[in-house]
């Protein structure tokens, strides 16, 4: 056989062979003033990453280190001296010469304001530390009329594996982008409709098991509000045996694959109740496949119960 032969190959070089890529050049550093300190950050950080590293919290509701931002919810603006309007922290890139400030009375009235509106329409009572944020901006939603058609829809529950409330839904654009390009690559799900009719919705509104959904649950990891949970939480909610103070978080490695992703196992009263992965992982970024989110219960030895009570306090 010769190298005129069609069907001859080359095998690749080997490692050895192989010239070494040179190291990336180091970012130039960008000068700017936050909140009165002086502070030097890396070229093409966001202004949320800037204030970050200086400790300084800036909260996000739409924003996810793994995601592309896409300034949903607002409530992460800041105040750029120069700018007409407030200017989204989680987007916008640091600029030589800008004066940030991350609190202001503009900034405040602003974040009271987004916090107040979400809160008028939607129901927030299992978005973690949103109770937290209302208060700190002193956020007191008044509700009048009739009940809010967002609030007023039933959960939708069409599969085993999870639950969707858009009771709960604030358009973040998370599970899309989850869902999209920045994760899964499915696309069975998108926003669609405008204005008050804009909605999570699978393609033709058809129910999940009919859409290209492929049951990852990397739309659940991301959700900031709980309006998408699995279904046994849900259940355990419902029942009144969901007890969070309960529970254990312990990391181990996914044994269905050998692609080593690590999860999170969430025990309560010695069974499993939820798997997660963390974000911080650089295998998983946070996201899992349906396998290593849902294919747990063989370890309970079955579904989990949703009717275990409260364990007894000891004598």
């Amino acid at each position: 056989m010769t190298t005129d032969d069609p069907i001859w190959f080359r095998l690749p070089p080997a490692p050895s062979q192989v010239p070494a890529r040179p190291p990336e050049p180091p970012a130039a550093a960008v000068d700017l003033v936050i909140d009165g300190r002086p502070v030097a950050v890396p070229e093409g950080q966001t202004i949320l990453d800037a204030c970050r590293g200086l400790g300084i919290h800036v909260p996000t509701l739409c924003q996810l280190d793994t995601l592309t931002p896409v300034n949903a919810c607002r409530i992460c603006v800041v105040e750029m001296e120069g700018a007409r309007t407030l200017v989204p922290a989680c987007s916008r890139r640091v600029e030589a010469g800008m004066q940030i400030r991350s609190r202001s009375t503009r900034v405040d009235r602003a974040r009271r304001m987004v916090l107040e509106l979400l809160a008028s329409s939607v129901d927030l009572s299992t978005a973690p530390g949103l109770d937290a944020m209302m208060a700190t901006y002193g956020a007191t939603p008044e509700r009048h009329g009739p009940r809010a058609a967002t609030v007023a829809q039933p959960p939708l529950i069409d599969n085993a594996l999870y639950m969707r409330d858009y009771s709960k839904c604030i358009l973040c654009y998370k599970c899309v982008e989850a869902c999209g390009t920045d994760a899964q690559h499915t696309f069975a799900i998108a926003v669609a409709g405008r204005g008050f009719d804009a909605h999570v919705a699978t393609e033709w509104q058809v129910a999940l098991p009919e859409s290209a959904c492929v049951y990852c649950g990397n739309c659940i990891g991301v959700c900031p509000t709980g309006a998408l949970m699995p279904q046994h939480e849900y259940d355990m909610r419902q029942a009144g045996t969901w007890a969070p103070e309960r529970q254990e978080a312990t990391d181990t490695t996914c044994p269905y694959c050998g692609v080593g992703c690590t999860l999170t196992v969430h025990t309560q009263d010695d069974r499993i109740v939820k798997v997660t992965s963390p974000i911080e992982s650089e295998v998983t970024h946070g996201s899992l496949c349906v396998k290593g989110r849902f294919g747990f219960e063989y370890a309970n030895g079955g579904r989990p119960s949703t009717d275990d009570q409260p364990a007894a306090a000891e004598p």
